[in-house]
């Protein structure tokens, strides 16, 4: 059994002292006992307390604009295997120290939103927040990846005040329009049922689509702006201008 299969075998969600006697030779599996048992309700802290942010960003707009530009919120948390197999594949030592300093996606949260500003205009807001870290961003409406793909996803820490102190944990946002979140979830459904080996032309296909997509937000950021401009009381927001793809 190898040491992933050990550690695993613990079922971190749900530890219990019985089950770390059975592998007590492993003694760096011991003395991280505690820390493993708490990774998982750390990281689901870090996403309520996140959400309790983009709340009070959506409130504000509320009371501003009228109206909220956040469509949905999806949050989700990797389970331990993929953690653990990710340091793995790393090269890194399978410990809860490296999941925290090397691991940013664990802890994953999509923000979807109608029209591509205001994904910027909610980033901006995130950027002004003293209350959170940006710690990496990856700008992939501006610089779309070559089969089509857009989002803008930032890596951000959140602090969350426990007993012993303060820790900021991280948390992966991806945000996209309406358009892009049905082609990613149209693109990764494709890619599973081909266990990612697709047929060239379905790839040519779903490039095709993206462009749509993408045409799609386009006109519908059109219309708001002829929309918004017939209204004094409400300022446009700034023109978009959407790059071309990158490899």
């Amino acid at each position: 059994m190898s040491e992933i299969d050990k550690i695993i075998s613990l079922n971190l969600n749900n530890l219990d002292l019985s089950k770390l006697k059975e592998i007590s030779e492993h003694a760096d599996t011991l003395k991280q006992f505690e820390e493993w048992k708490k990774l998982p309700i750390l990281y689901e802290l870090a996403l309520e307390e996140l959400q309790n942010k983009i709340k009070l960003i959506q409130a504000e707009w509320e009371l501003t604009d009228g109206f909220s530009p956040i469509e949905h919120i999806k949050t989700r948390l990797k389970d331990p295997k993929s953690m653990i197999e990710k340091l793995v594949r790393k090269g890194l030592d399978t410990t809860v120290d490296n999941i925290f300093e090397h691991i940013h996606d664990i802890a994953g949260m999509r923000i979807v939103c109608a029209f591509v500003q205001d994904i910027y205009r909610m980033f901006n807001h995130l950027q002004q927040r003293e209350d959170i870290k940006i710690i990496e961003i990856k700008d992939y409406i501006a610089n779309p990846k070559s089969n089509g793909y857009q989002s803008l996803h930032v890596i951000v820490a959140v602090p969350l005040v426990l007993m012993e102190g303060k820790r900021w944990v991280k948390v992966e946002i991806q945000m996209r329009t309406l358009a892009m979140d049905f082609w990613a979830s149209l693109e990764h459904i494709i890619f599973y049922k081909y266990d990612k080996q697709v047929p060239a032309h379905i790839v040519h296909e779903l490039t095709e689509a993206a462009k749509a997509a993408d045409e799609l937000d386009l006109k519908m950021l059109n219309l708001r702006k002829e929309v918004l401009s017939l209204d004094d009381s409400v300022t446009p927001p700034p023109p978009y201008v959407r790059k071309e793809s990158t490899n």
